[in-house]
């Protein structure tokens, strides 16, 4: 079984910095892919970014392209995703997602979620 446990979340200005961290636990060798998703009051959940651990290979949403850069440290089995030059609008509660399926990782489908990091970003 793979335990996700997320951290970093707060509040900042707008223009500030945060590093959202993610901790897995358990079978990690079988993960296909580690994601970030964020969900806002009354909103749909989007994804963020994503990499697939064993190429590398990342994709961010144009929302946040430029600014978040998604990172992983396999040695400690922690994703990251730092998160610069905020902006209200990226207010939400941030989720750690992970599968072991390359068909659920590209369908944006992911079997193993953290609990969530609220971030709130003032204007």
């Amino acid at each position: 079984q793979v335990q996700l446990v997320e951290s970093g979340g707060g509040s900042v200005q707008a223009g500030g910095s945060l590093r959202l961290s993610c901790a897995a636990s358990g079978y990690t060798y079988s993960m296909y892919c580690m994601a970030w998703f964020r969900q806002a009051p009354g909103k749909g959940r989007e994804r963020v970014s994503i990499i697939y651990t064993s190429g590398g290979s990342t994709y961010y949403a144009d929302s946040v392209k430029g600014r978040f850069t998604i990172s992983q440290d396999n040695a400690k089995n922690t994703l990251y995703l730092q998160m610069n030059s905020l902006k209200p609008e990226d207010t939400a509660m941030y989720y750690c997602a992970s599968d072991t399926s390359p068909q659920r990782c590209s369908q944006n489908r992911h079997a193993y979620w953290g609990q969530g990091t609220q971030v709130t970003v003032s204007s």
